[in-house]
């Protein structure tokens, strides 16, 4: 609980500057402010945009891998860009905070700031978080087979990140920063630490730069309708950036969203990562797909293809249907050799604030062996990216 006390302060400090906004604001606060004018449904649109607000969301872990429930508690503040232009989608700034814990006393908290500067032809994000995660990888040992290992991961750590946008286009090129120190503290009941395990792994500094390029023409970023949005990213760790290690991945992401109808929205991902180099253990490129728990498939490369098919019901309620496969091949086993993993759900969403096109509800999905549900506040990819 002490723990907890000054990150509560601090968010409550983070919040003084909108709550002192919106007393300035001309409009009388009512709880007419959570009814749309359109439809008089729940929409949280006004209070966000007049008063300055938050949406409040408390949601449920549900991740396997960090011990299948818990709870965050997260502030969402969200903003028309001052700068419009017409005919053109500013994406508007956004300002979150969190605080969380899960069943199998995993904890964290952080802040994150996403925003652009139009006239300056400029997009950047910061965050800063602090996470102390009891988390499962899988290995094949000899003699046992494939193992679940247990790891305490106490992490401290910074992102930054500035594009900049190229001419009069949607194309956006800047530079990626991350760092983050990790003391790794094994919890699986052996004397003597596996091979694949360094005893430079449970302590060290992960000093990331990376060249990063995107393209961004998706009618919103909260829960696009129509649109497509390529990412391409180079991570590079070495001992110039500040690393302990020496390594590098290529991510390579493309999203693409159309209506075959009015009310059909079709969205299908396609994504590789290529891994070089050392990197320690924790940090393999793994699948990343709903009913997939983290960490349970890594390997060198790893190759998804994943659809989410919404289709709306009315212009509140919608249902989506979720597929996908992929493969995580190592340098022992190839591309054809590695196993097939597939996904496949299916959930709901509630447009929760329609000048922004947002929507938020819930998923629940299969793979080979294990099973998860997600509550997904926008599209359930934008955190994969």
């Amino acid at each position: 609980m002490k723990r907890l006390l000054p990150i509560l302060l601090c968010l409550l400090i983070w919040s003084l500057p909108s709550i002192v906004q919106a007393q300035k604001s001309k409009k009388k606060f009512s709880m007419k402010v959570f009814k749309d004018s359109l439809d008089g449904q729940l929409d949280m649109s006004d209070f966000l945009i007049d008063f300055h607000g938050f949406i409040p969301v408390p949601q449920l872990i549900t991740e396997p891998a960090v011990g299948s429930i818990g709870g965050v508690f997260t502030p969402i503040f969200i903003q028309p860009n001052k700068h419009q232009e017409e005919g053109r989608y500013i994406p508007p700034d956004i300002t979150a905070g969190f605080v969380g814990y899960t069943a199998n006393k995993s904890w964290g908290f952080g802040a994150i700031r996403m925003a652009s500067l139009p006239k300056h032809h400029l997009r950047y994000r910061v965050a800063a978080f602090h996470g102390d995660v009891n988390m499962d990888f899988y290995r094949t040992l000899p003699i046992v087979g494939e193992r679940e290992l247990g790891f305490n991961l106490q992490t401290n750590g910074f992102f930054v990140s500035l594009l900049r946008q190229i001419a009069d286009t949607e194309l956006y090129m800047g530079l990626d920063y991350s760092f983050a120190h990790i003391n790794a503290s094994p919890d699986f009941g052996i004397s003597e630490l596996p091979e694949f395990i360094e005893d430079k792994e449970l302590s060290s500094n992960l000093s990331t730069i990376s060249p990063d390029i995107q393209y961004d023409k998706r009618d919103n970023v909260f829960t696009p309708n129509k649109g497509i949005y390529l990412v391409s990213t180079f991570r590079i760790n070495a001992n110039w950036t500040g690393s302990d290690y020496d390594y590098q991945k290529l991510n390579l992401a493309g999203f693409k969203f159309f209506q075959p109808s009015p009310k059909w929205v079709s969205g299908v991902r396609l994504e590789g990562l290529w891994q070089f180099g050392d990197p320690p253990f924790y940090a393999n490129p793994f699948v990343d797909m709903r009913g997939v728990p983290m960490a349970r498939y890594q390997g060198d490369q790893v190759y998804m293809l994943e659809t989410e098919q919404r289709y709306d019901f009315s212009l509140r309620w919608s249902g989506t249907l979720i597929a996908g496969l992929a493969k995580a091949p190592t340098a022992e086993v190839n591309f054809n050799a590695s196993e097939l993993i597939y996904t496949y759900g299916a959930g709901f969403r509630y447009l929760l604030a329609r000048k922004f096109g947002l929507r938020t509800g819930v998923d629940v999905a299969w793979s080979n062996d294990d099973f998860g549900w997600y509550i997904v506040f926008g599209h359930a990819w934008n955190n994969r990216n």
